[in-house]
């Protein structure tokens, strides 16, 4: 067993264990993170003795809640755009890289997943989810938008599902992540240990022998509000939608618009649309560059500065209302 800082890497049987091992910071991803997993599934890739790969995270609260997004805004703030630069360039690096293991790559996701936590695991073959995994993208409420190839994921899910999602930052848990596209296996935290265990004998044939039968999709009965109200073109379009539903889900959904940078949900609706076209790889190039152009936007910081910094959630958003954002402004960010 080797241990790199906060990412414990190991052998058993035929599989190749990662454990994230930050449980405190929620499992977050930090450059050096990065760079083991990288490093280890390099390793892997040719040896002989290694089948499959099973990634986990420590503790019961998250997989991984996502990217030291705290570390970003210092480093925008301070001018040091090539430190940025390097952590989403390793990060999106390695997702393509799990996108494209030539072994099965098996993710045991028990609660939070977020973020480049699903960086880390809705790109690969095989995604246990336990009833305590809560999958999200909530980068509108930090004035960004869903990164780590969510621009060519989201828009694959069934529906409009992955544009309510992308737009709200709403959580999906448990086993309707599966019903989602997030999640491909349902295995309660009670036999989550088993299965593991089960993985470094029998494989990937363990995981039909573990999954639970699942329970009927808690969004069943909105599909068709969301495929009509999140199909909209426009931001103002899709609020307009919302709000002649006069239903308590568009209700939930419209509080979660109206909290959110209004800036960030017209440029991560014109980025998801843009996914729909897009391959994984031409999607994680066109995010890296969005990167570069939105993060400078006003509402990152301040996003930031009131979800993690201060954690206030009082953020004073520019603009303030989603009327008002001009859409000049949103051309501009994807000029070039």
């Amino acid at each position: 067993m080797t241990t790199e800082d906060t990412v414990v890497t190991s052998r058993e049987g035929r599989v190749g264990r990662i454990l994230l091992n930050r449980p405190r910071a929620l499992n977050a991803l930090d450059l050096p993170m990065l760079r083991a997993c990288a490093a280890i599934l390099q390793t892997w890739r040719d040896d002989p003795h290694v089948d499959a790969v099973v990634i986990e995270g420590a503790g019961d609260r998250a997989f991984c809640a996502g990217g030291d997004i705290r570390a970003l805004r210092d480093a925008q703030l301070s001018g040091n755009r090539a430190a940025a630069d390097q952590f989403f360039a390793e990060e999106y690096a390695l997702n393509l890289t799990i996108a494209t293991y030539p072994k099965p790559y098996i993710a045991l996701i028990d609660g939070l997943c977020m973020g480049g936590g699903i960086g880390l695991s809705v790109h690969a073959p095989y995604r246990v989810a336990t009833e305590y995994a809560g999958f999200a993208m909530p980068e509108t409420a930090i004035g960004f938008f869903p990164d780590i190839g969510a621009t060519f994921l989201l828009p694959r899910l069934p529906g409009e599902l992955g544009t309510y999602l992308g737009l709200t930052g709403l959580r999906v848990a448990g086993a309707d992540a599966v019903h989602a596209g997030l999640a491909t296996h349902f295995t309660p935290r009670e036999r989550l240990a088993d299965l593991s265990a089960a993985l470094a004998h029998d494989g990937i044939a363990a995981l039909a022998t573990h999954q639970e039968k699942l329970p009927a999709f808690s969004l069943t009965g909105h599909r068709d509000a969301i495929d009509h109200c999140f199909s909209a073109e426009t931001v103002s379009e899709i609020v307009n939608r919302l709000e002649a539903s006069r239903s308590e889900w568009a209700e939930a959904a419209l509080k979660a618009l109206r909290h959110v940078s209004p800036s960030a949900l017209h440029w991560t609706l014109r980025a998801l649309r843009r996914g729909r076209d897009l391959t994984l790889r031409q999607a994680l190039d066109a995010e890296f560059a969005l990167t570069r152009t939105t993060m400078a936007h006003p509402d990152f910081a301040e996003g930031v500065r009131a979800m993690v910094v201060d954690k206030d959630r009082k953020p004073a958003w520019q603009p303030a209302r989603i009327a008002d954002v001009d859409p000049v402004v949103i051309d501009a960010l994807f000029a070039g």
